[in-house]
């Protein structure tokens, strides 16, 4: 039914930047969170970042000063501005959305840091 569509990795150089977009196919009734998550080769799944309703956010600290979500209700759609970027931040990124008694999530798109 509703999809979360992502887009905006690829391969970029130590220092660049890229932008993640994530865009619901539909309205979610009752969306609390958006985030974003990722899995490097060899890791669990972790949580990058996160913002509520109050568009208070959450990072983890190795993101911190880097990475800035944001987020457009109207559109359904959250963002992650990836600055700065090091070989470490490689990994598959996966949006995600909590509505009412369900979570969302999305396909995965890859961010690759190499030269």
């Amino acid at each position: 039914q509703v999809q979360l569509v992502e887009s905006g990795g690829g391969l970029v150089q130590p220092g660049g930047s890229l932008r993640l977009s994530c865009a619901a196919s539909a309205s979610i009734f009752g969306t609390y969170a958006m985030g974003w998550y990722r899995q490097a080769p060899g890791k669990q799944r972790e949580l990058v970042a996160r913002i509520i309703s109050g568009s208070s956010t959450n990072y983890a600290d190795s993101v911190k000063g880097r990475f800035t979500i944001s987020r457009d209700n109207a559109k359904n759609t959250v963002y992650l501005q990836m600055n700065s970027l090091k070989a470490e931040d490689t990994a598959v990124y996966y949006c995600n959305f909590q509505g009412f008694m369900k979570d969302y999530w999305g396909q995965g798109t890859q961010v690759t840091v190499s030269s």
